[in-house]
């Protein structure tokens, strides 16, 4: 009994995680979209973002100019 809640607490856990990488992977595109950056540039951000979710989300954070 206790297994399976703990498994379902990690369960729930990286559903969450999973969930918040593509909300922001999501607005980082539409972020650069906005921001009238080209398509291809757009495309990089969201691949960036989704499979290196922290990091490409600083990086793009502090290059994406205001």
């Amino acid at each position: 009994m206790e297994i399976g809640i703990l498994f379902l607490t990690f369960l729930i856990f990286g559903v969450g995680l999973l969930v918040l990488n593509i909300i922001t992977s999501v607005w980082a595109y539409r972020d650069s979209v906005r921001k009238g950056r080209s398509s291809a540039y757009s495309l990089v951000v969201l691949i960036a973002t989704l499979f290196f979710p922290l990091v490409g989300l600083i990086v793009y954070l502090i290059i994406r100019n205001d």
